[in-house]
C-alpha cells in the first residue's frame, strides 16, 4: 500500500471541508481534501444553491404580481427554471471545484475514507494517508427516514430527487414541515404539482414563533398547496404505481411522488470512529476549537453537521474556518484564543446563528426566537408597517420580532417574516453578535423609505 504524509487531511471536500483545508493551507500547512463523491458537497449540488433556483423565479413573479402597471401573465416555464438551475449546479459536473482547490494549493484525493489509526487515513482500502498534524472530519449530514410503514415501497423523493427533478409529478406529498419541506413544497406548486404537505403540529416550521408558520401555511395555501396540519403519515402503500397515504385521523391520500422531509442527521456511519473509540452515527462532540472531545492527542476535529452544533453551510464554513486557523496556530506553537468570540473560538454557534427560510414569505432569524424560561427577557412583537414595504409591495404583510436581554440591554433574538426580509438579517447578525447596546443602535438611522425603517419602529417600541 501506498502511503503519503500531509500536515492536514480533511475528510469531506464540500464548502465546509474546503474551508477547513483552505485555511490549513493559508496558514502555512499542507492539506488534502478526500471526497468520496462531488467536490463542491451537498449544498453545491443538492441543496441550498439549486432549491434557491427553484425557488427565485416564483417569488420574483408573485412579487411583480403585487405591483400595479407591471406586465405579467401566464405561469413559470419549469423549462426554463430548470436549465438555471442546471447552469448553478453544473449538471453536476465538479471539475471547477476540484481546479479552485488545486489553485489554492489544496491535494485533492477521490474516494470513501475512513480512519484506521491515530493521524491515519485509508483512502478506498488501500491508500494510506498520515497527518503531522490533524484530521478533520467534514461529511456533513444525511436525510432520516422516519419507521412508517410501507414507505419504503412507494415512490419517494429525498431532498436530492427534490432538488435535482427535472419533471413535475402531477401529485407531490410532502412529509415534514421544516424548512426543506415548506420550500419544496411551494416550488413544485407553483411548477404546477398538486402539493399535500403532512405535518405533525398545528402549523410549519415548529422552531420559529408561531407567527413565522402561520404565515408561511399561509402561503402556501395561497399557492394551492393543501396543509393537513395536526396529522402524519401513518401507512403508505403502493396502489397502480402511485402511493396511498394514509393519514392521521384516517384521510387518505393518492400522490405520484412523496417527499420525505423528516430532517437530518450527521453523516459518521461508516469513518471507523469505532477506531478511536466513538460511536458511529453519531455527532462528533467538539470545544469551540473544533476539537473533537473524548479523543487523546490533539489531533481530532470536526466541522459542520457532523458536529451536530448547527446545521446550516454558512455556519459550517464560519466553524471550519476557525478549525483551520487554530491547527495552523498550534503546529507552528503560537498562542490559540479560544475565549468567547475570540480568532479560534466558534462563539456565534451559540448565541447569534443566522437563518433563511426563502419560501413566500421569507422568514429570517437569528439568536433566540423565543425568550428563555426565567432570563430577564423582553420580546417585542410589531407588524411591518413602514413606508419602505406599502412601497416594496401592494398590501405587504410582515411581522417583526425582537428580544432584550434587559439586564445588558443588548439584543439576544430577532425574527422577520414577510417578503424579501432576508436582507435586513445581517444587521440583526451584527447586533446580536457584536452585543450592540440598543441605546447605540437608536442613532444607527435606517434610510427612508426602506423596509430597514422596522429597526426604529422595533427600538420605538421598546422605548426609546
Amino acid at each position: 500500500m501506498s502511503e503519503e504524509t500531509f500536515d492536514v487531511i480533511v475528510i469531506g471536500g464540500g464548502p465546509v471541508g474546503e474551508n477547513a483545508a483552505d485555511r490549513a493551507v493559508k496558514g502555512g500547512l499542507s492539506a488534502a481534501l478526500v471526497e468520496q463523491e462531488r467536490f463542491g458537497g451537498e449544498c453545491s449540488y443538492w441543496a441550498c444553491i439549486p432549491s434557491k433556483a427553484l425557488l427565485r423565479p416564483g417569488n420574483a413573479l408573485a412579487a411583480a404580481r403585487r405591483l400595479p402597471g407591471v406586465p405579467v401573465g401566464g405561469a413559470l416555464d419549469p423549462v426554463k427554471v430548470f436549465e438555471r438551475r442546471d447552469a448553478f449546479t453544473s449538471k453536476g459536473d465538479d471539475s471547477g471545484q476540484v481546479e479552485w482547490a488545486r489553485g489554492a494549493g489544496i491535494e485533492t484525493i477521490r474516494g470513501r475514507a475512513r480512519i484506521t489509526g491515530e493521524r491515519e487515513i485509508t483512502v478506498d482500502g488501500g491508500r494510506v494517508l498520515r497527518a503531522r498534524h490533524a484530521v478533520v472530519v467534514c461529511t456533513g449530514s444525511v436525510p432520516k427516514t422516519p419507521p412508517i410503514p410501507g414507505l419504503d415501497e412507494v415512490p419517494t423523493w429525498g431532498s436530492r430527487d427534490a432538488t435535482a427533478g427535472s419533471t413535475v409529478p402531477g401529485r407531490l406529498a410532502v412529509v415534514g414541515g421544516g424548512v426543506v419541506g415548506v420550500e419544496m413544497a411551494q416550488a413544485w406548486a407553483r411548477f404546477g404539482a398538486q402539493v399535500d404537505l403532512i405535518i405533525t403540529g398545528p402549523r410549519p416550521l415548529p422552531r420559529y414563533p408561531d407567527f413565522a408558520g402561520d404565515a408561511v401555511a399561509e402561503g402556501l395555501r395561497a399557492d394551492g398547496v393543501r396543509v393537513h396540519a395536526n396529522s402524519g403519515l401513518e401507512r403508505a402503500s403502493e396502489v397502480d404505481g402511485a402511493a396511498r397515504l394514509e393519514l392521521t385521523g384516517g384521510q387518505v391520500l393518492t400522490a405520484d411522488e412523496v417527499l420525505v422531509a423528516t430532517g437530518r442527521r450527521p453523516a459518521t456511519d461508516d469513518l471507523g470512529l469505532e477506531v478511536v473509540g466513538l460511536a458511529p452515527g453519531k455527532p462528533l462532540t467538539v470545544d469551540d476549537s473544533g476539537l473533537v472531545s473524548e479523543v487523546d492527542g490533539e489531533w481530532l476535529y470536526a466541522a459542520g453537521d457532523v458536529t451536530g452544533r448547527a446545521l446550516l453551510t454558512h455556519q459550517g464554513k464560519y466553524a471550519a474556518r476557525v478549525v483551520g486557523d487554530v491547527i495552523a496556530a498550534r503546529a507552528a506553537g503560537k498562542p490559540v484564543d479560544t475565549r468567547p468570540w475570540g480568532k479560534h473560538s466558534s462563539t456565534a454557534d451559540h448565541y447569534a446563528v443566522p437563518q433563511v427560510v426563502f419560501t413566500d414569505p421569507e422568514v429570517a432569524a437569528v439568536g433566540l426566537t423565543e425568550p428563555e424560561p426565567g432570563a430577564p427577557h423582553r420580546v417585542v412583537d410589531i407588524d411591518i408597517a413602514v413606508a419602505g414595504s406599502s412601497l416594496h409591495a401592494d398590501g405587504y404583510a410582515g411581522k417583526a420580532r425582537m428580544i432584550v436581554d434587559t439586564e445588558r440591554e443588548v439584543l439576544v433574538g430577532v425574527t422577520f417574516v414577510g417578503q424579501d426580509v432576508a436582507e435586513l438579517l445581517h444587521s440583526a447578525t451584527v447586533a446580536v453578535a457584536g452585543e450592540v447596546p440598543v441605546g447605540r443602535l437608536w442613532h444607527a438611522v435606517p434610510s427612508f423609505p426602506t423596509i430597514s425603517e422596522v429597526w426604529l419602529r422595533l427600538l420605538e417600541e421598546y422605548g426609546l
